[in-house]
């Protein structure tokens, strides 16, 4: 029998063996639902763009260009997929062995969660949000398991960590909002100063566009297909609606006008306006028949709407951000693109499983962009309150973060599904499970 005084020593080798096999299994399981990977439309068109040699910044071609480096991995989905599935359990795994290490019993319910539907439901589909989630949630445990280290190995970690963190925005510029709070974590690890926060902000946002705009434009000579501008033409539809006036820089027939005005408008996505019958008109003539999308008339068009009209504006942005919180929205992507009348993987049994836990809990908060929002608006004032320094840093920089990125859904957001608050799933999952293992904070935090 060991001695009274060995045991304690113990304790981290048992909790880091059970922690271990967990993820082990997790990983395992990951696999056998997915592999090789759900295809969903957005991938199939970044998959398509490797192919045909050319970028454009409608995807991310930095996407792109990954993809066709690691595609002979598993050609097809089964590399990106290999990918997002790897950083997944790789931010989950450093996270719950860091813990352990400290014995920490609570690691053990890090992959116990990673394991429940409203996470890995969405580790096995190939969207850029998913990808986006996963590298920033390992770009943060990385500085987690770091952040006591000596040189070189911590210096070292937090260049890897601010790999991930800019490879998050490469995929998803509209992240640029929500990455400096991650990025001062990363330079400043357990230390918490909104002073130092606020301090870095602007340059880091600053830094980080200038990065998008030579990767994009620079370095992979994507093509410019006007991105923002969906969300104009989203906000111009939306406006016209409230305002019960055409705001388009065009003119429209008695029946498409009426059609603007009371009929098309809905807020959940921009594509009612783009290839949605019977509202389609309207991009066909926007883009097609005149020639203005991508144009400066667009940009103007839209200024001078929310100049005019800020409660027409207000009124859609709001009506478009409680449906995208609360709404019934848009989850598990099941559907084989290649046949889109059936089911992936519709004869696999460990798939249907998930399925069916994820449909079982969809009419429930927890597939509920709005919950995981004020989970994390949650974990953020009990760390900063309540939770040690180190613990603190970590969970206020995840879901400080997540916080800021699906609130800049607010004015940035032309679609409502579930997927774009998945990064606030992640966070609260690993940032409320951080916060809880800490001591209570015996000071002020830095201000």
């Amino acid at each position: 029998m060991p001695s009274r005084t060995e045991r304690p020593s113990l304790q981290p080798r048992a909790v880091m063996i059970s922690v271990a096999v967990l993820l082990a299994a997790g990983f395992g399981l990951t696999l056998l639902i997915f592999y090789p990977g759900v295809m969903t439309y957005d991938a199939k068109f970044v998959y398509e763009d490797i192919a045909k040699g050319t970028m454009g910044d409608w995807q991310s071609p930095v996407m792109v260009w990954l993809w066709g480096v690691i595609d002979p991995i598993a050609p097809g989905p089964g590399s990106m997929f290999l990918l997002i599935a790897t950083t997944y359990w790789a931010g989950f795994g450093m996270l719950s062995l860091a813990l352990a290490s400290r014995g920490k019993t609570v690691a053990l319910l890090l992959p116990l969660l990673a394991m429940t539907p409203p996470a890995l439901a969405f580790a096995g589909i190939i969207w850029r949000d998913v990808l986006l989630a996963t590298c920033w949630l390992l770009a943060a445990t990385v500085a987690f398991a770091v952040s006591e280290r000596q040189s070189p190995i911590r210096p070292a970690g937090q260049g890897l960590a601010l790999v991930l963190l800019i490879s998050g925005v490469l995929l998803r510029p509209n992240a640029l909002l929500a990455a400096p709070i991650l990025a001062a974590y990363i330079v400043w690890l357990s230390r918490v100063s909104l002073r130092r926060t606020a301090i870095l902000y602007v340059p880091a946002m600053i830094g980080l566009f200038g990065t998008v705009q030579l990767a994009y434009y620079g370095m992979l000579d994507a093509k410019r297909q006007h991105p923002l501008q969906t969300i104009m033409i989203f906000d111009l539809g939306g406006i016209s609606h409230f305002a019960k006036q055409n705001q388009f820089p065009v003119a429209w027939s008695e029946s498409e006008s009426a059609m603007l005005l009371n009929g098309c408008y809905q807020p959940t996505m921009w594509d009612i306006y783009w290839r949605l019958k019977p509202c389609d008109f309207v991009m066909r003539k926007v883009e097609r028949e005149t020639g203005l999308f991508g144009t400066p008339a667009i940009p103007s068009a839209w200024l001078t709407a929310v100049l005019h009209h800020p409660v027409a504006y207000l009124q859609h942005r709001s009506a478009f951000m409680w449906n995208f919180l609360a709404a019934d929205n848009l989850g598990m992507w099941t559907a084989d693109v290649e046949h889109p009348m059936e089911r992936v993987y519709a004869d696999r049994a460990a798939f249907n499983a998930l399925v069916a836990a994820h449909d079982a809990i969809k009419p429930t908060p927890f597939l509920r962009a709005g919950f995981w929002l004020l989970a994390c608006i949650v974990i953020c004032g009990w760390s900063w309150r309540r939770s040690g320094p180190r613990e603190a840093s970590f969970a206020l920089a995840v879901c400080g973060s997540a916080t800021v990125y699906v609130a800049s859904f607010y004015a940035l957001g032309v679609a409502s599904d579930f997927r774009y608050g998945y990064w606030a799933v992640l966070a609260a999952i690993a940032g409320g499970i951080v916060a809880s293992s800490g001591e209570a904070r015996t000071n002020e935090p830095e201000g």
